[in-house]
């Protein structure tokens, strides 16, 4: 299942984007959004959310 984000939580700080391997996290309207065909599932991005905005469902 891939990665959620929060938009009421995501502060836009990029964190998620940085540290993703698949590259599947883009900004948009300065939250992050996340490509869920790209995600690989591997819960990192949630790891390194600094707002906890980030889940895997």
């Amino acid at each position: 299942m891939p990665a959620k984000v929060d938009n009421e939580k995501c502060t836009g700080c990029e964190s998620c984007v940085d540290c993703c391997p698949s590259e599947a996290i883009k900004m948009e309207a300065e939250k992050a959004c996340i490509d869920a065909d790209a995600c690989v599932d591997c819960g990192v991005c949630v790891d390194e959310c600094p707002v906890e905005a980030i889940t895997m469902d």
